[in-house]
This record gives structure tokens, sequence and C-alpha cells, in this order.
């Protein structure tokens, strides 16, 4: 198995057997002249061939699930154990790129089987799905918080949450909750997810003509956004906490490795220079952190070196995190192939199960990293209690993972029976 199917997943459509020049032209590719064929030969775009599910992913979007849910509560010792504290890059970079690479992978096929109109109809169902999940958690998570901060007569977890607003002027606060432009705190990740997938329409018909190109004007926005501060703006002030301008090179990348950019490069991910530049890369990085910690490692840094770095913007999704979750992941394409035993173990069962259902995971992670703050605030914040509540999170989420996974697999038994073979909302996202 060669680094380019451990990337995109077993034979390449189009590259086993021949195939029509168009999916939606019912002659035969004999029927077309010979230029027709060279154009076949070489498609914009590819996809795996239709098979098993790719556990990889559902692995590292549960992980991310699980570090962003540890990473919302208070600092403990299992904060310890997420990526934040030993690289520039966090959960969010994960979360994003795996999003982008399973909406390309499910509504790319879409687009190529059954044309734009209907891949897009499919994409702006999901965007809808999506954003009443984020107004049913808004609701809840305002219920939740007001209920706390009233019951037990503490107005600073209103002020702490970011909800202020929202207790003064409820009316225009809730016109500004709907236009994605007011958000408690924790909840920034799915309004970027939501215009993230209103775009992806156009960046799949983009790819579909020319997928580098497509890439390249990802690479111009991310740069146009630093050059001239480009951002969408919050209510009541400031701006979004993951600015949809930068970020969206992340997802972008996602998708263009779905369809068919990481087996273009796989001679690159096979490379031992990659492996050694990704390594002292991810050495650098760590080195960098550990001074955020431990002052007097500070002095061994060139102060040009701080000047050029410092800060590093996540709202702007900076070079340095981005180029850091690149060196993260040609890691893990090589020492992790999509054949691999441990993908079947039981241990990693809870991940994968939280991971193929995200979008219900995240926001009961939200409710439960603010029940989880208060318990900590109002009952104690020992060290115990920390792990206790961390571990409980976790497994409440893997719980509810199970119990969705059970009603899809068993109770639903009509919706399994007409699931479609070009993939569901379950690979791009959960629902």
């Amino acid at each position: 198995m060669t680094i380019a199917d451990q990337v995109t997943g077993s034979t390449i459509a189009g590259t086993a057997k021949p195939v029509q020049a168009n999916p939606l032209e019912s002659k035969p590719l004999e029927a077309k002249p010979a230029k027709a064929k060279r154009r076949v030969a070489a498609p914009a775009i590819s996809l795996p061939a239709i098979g098993e599910r790719e556990l990889r992913l559902d692995l590292f979007r549960g992980l991310a699930l699980w570090l962003i849910f540890i990473d919302h509560l208070p600092p403990s010792l299992l904060t310890w154990f997420t990526i934040r504290n030993y690289g520039f890059s966090d959960a969010t970079e994960i979360f994003i790129f795996i999003s982008g690479y399973t909406a390309a992978f499910v509504y790319g096929r879409a687009m190529l089987e059954s044309g734009v109109v209907v891949a897009t109809a499919r994409i702006l169902r999901r965007v809808w799905q999506i954003y009443v999940a984020h107004v049913f958690l808004f609701t809840i998570f305002l219920a939740e918080i007001s209920y706390v901060a009233t019951r037990f007569e503490n107005p600073l977890y209103t002020e702490e949450m970011g909800i202020m607003d929202f207790l003064k002027q409820p009316d225009v606060t809730i016109v500004q909750a709907l236009l994605l432009r007011f958000r408690p705190v924790n909840m920034d990740v799915l309004p970027l997810y939501i215009v993230l997938m209103l775009a992806l329409p156009l960046i799949l018909w983009l790819m579909k003509w020319r997928p580098d190109v497509t890439l390249g004007l990802s690479v111009a926005l991310y740069a146009v956004t630093w050059e001239y501060d480009l951002y969408l703006s919050a209510y009541p002030n400031g701006f979004w906490a993951f600015n949809p301008f930068a970020w969206q090179l992340l997802f972008v990348f996602g998708a263009w490795c779905a369809l068919g950019g990481a087996r273009r490069m796989s001679h690159i991910l096979a490379s031992r220079v990659t492996m050694w530049i990704a390594i002292a890369y991810l050495v650098a990085a760590f080195y960098v952190t550990l001074t955020w910690y431990v002052p007097q490692l500070s002095h061994f840094m060139p102060k040009r070196l701080e000047q050029w770095m410092y800060p590093i913007d996540k709202a702007d999704l900076d070079v340095l995190r981005f180029t850091h979750f690149l060196a993260l992941a040609a890691l893990t394409v090589r020492v992790l192939p999509r054949d691999w035993p441990g993908l079947k173990s039981p241990w990693l069962r809870p991940l994968i199960l939280c991971g193929s259902h995200s979008l219900e995971i995240f926001c009961l992670g939200v409710f439960l990293a603010f029940a989880g703050h208060f318990i900590l605030a109002e009952v104690s914040g020992g060290p115990v209690m920390h792990a206790l509540i961390s571990l409980s999170g976790i497994l409440i989420m893997w719980a509810m993972a199970w119990v969705i996974s059970w009603y899809k697999r068993v109770a639903d038994k009509s919706g399994s029976k007409t699931k479609s073979a070009v993939g569901s909302a379950d690979m791009a996202g959960g629902g």
C-alpha cells in the first residue's frame, strides 16, 4: 500500500478500469473521440473508490472533540494531555481540516455523479441542519447559564460566558445570534463551519475545473486577509473568534486532499526529507511552547525571532499554526496507515463513535463544559474533581454517541435500507 492509498483510500476512481468521460452522460467511453479519451486519462479531480468508512477520519475527529471539551474546562491535570500545550496548533485545526476533507469526499462525489444543482441542494440541506443545531445549542446554553447564575446568585457566570448583552437587550441579541454575530463563549466553531459549508458548492465547482488553481485562490484570499485585515464583525463589538477568510485555507486544503491532492503529493509525503523537516519543526514548536511555562528558557531564543513570531494569532490562523498542523498530518500519514489493525481495537471504539457523530457530540460537549465549569467553581476545584469531571464528560459523550449509533443501526431500519452508496451526512460530520 502506497502513501497515496493511506491518505485517500484504496484504488483511485478512474484508474482501475475505464470510466465515462462525463458521469451525467450515458454513452460509453468508446463512443467518444480520442481527444475525449485523453481528457479522461487525467481527470481534474479523483475520488477514492467506494468502500469501507475511513476510520482514521472518525478517530481523529473524535479525538478533536474530546480535546476541545477538555480545553473548554478550567485548566487541570488532563489539560496537559491536549496538543495545544506542545505546539502552535490545537484540536480546532484537526476538526476543520477533517470537516473539509469529509465534506469534499461526500459532496464532491455527489457533484460528479448528480451534477452541481443536486450537490448544492444536498449541501444547503446539511447547512440548514448545522444551523438548526447551532440555534438549539444557543437556546439551551443560554438557559443553562441563566439558570445557574440566578439559582446561585452569581452574576459572574453571565459575564464570564459572554451573555450580559443578552440579558440587557434580549430582543436585539437574539436577532444578532440568528445572524451568527452574537455567540457566547465556546460557541464559535459551528458558525465558522456553517460559513465554510455555504462556500462549499463554489469550492467544489472550482475544484471540478482546476483543483490546484482553487487551492491557489484560497492561499491568495488568506494572504489578502492578512495584508488588508479582512474580518467579520461580531455583536456587540469585536470580530469573529475564527475568521472565515483565514480559516477557509485549512478547509479548502482538506477538500483538495480529498479530491486527489493527497494522491498527487504522495511522493512528497513519502520522502524522508519531508519527515525530518516535520520532526524538526515540531521539536522547535515544542521548545517555543515550553518558554511559555518556563520563562527562563526564553533567554535562549533570539529576540528578532520572538519579534517576528509573536503574537501567534489563532483568530486569523497564523501561518505557524497552519504549518504546525501540516507537520503533524505528514507524520501521522506515515505512521498510521489506512489498514492499521489498531483501528479495529475496542479501546479506540469510543473515539471513532464520537467522531462519526461529531455534530451532536460537539453540541453536547459545549453543554457539558459549562456544567463542569459550574461544578468546579461551586463544589470543588481540586485535581481529583477535575479528573472526575473530565472523565465523566468523556464517558457521557461516548454514551451519547453509542445511543445515536444504535438508533441509526437498529431502530431506524428504513433509513439504513435507503442509504446511498455515495456517502452520507454522517461522513460529512454527523447527522
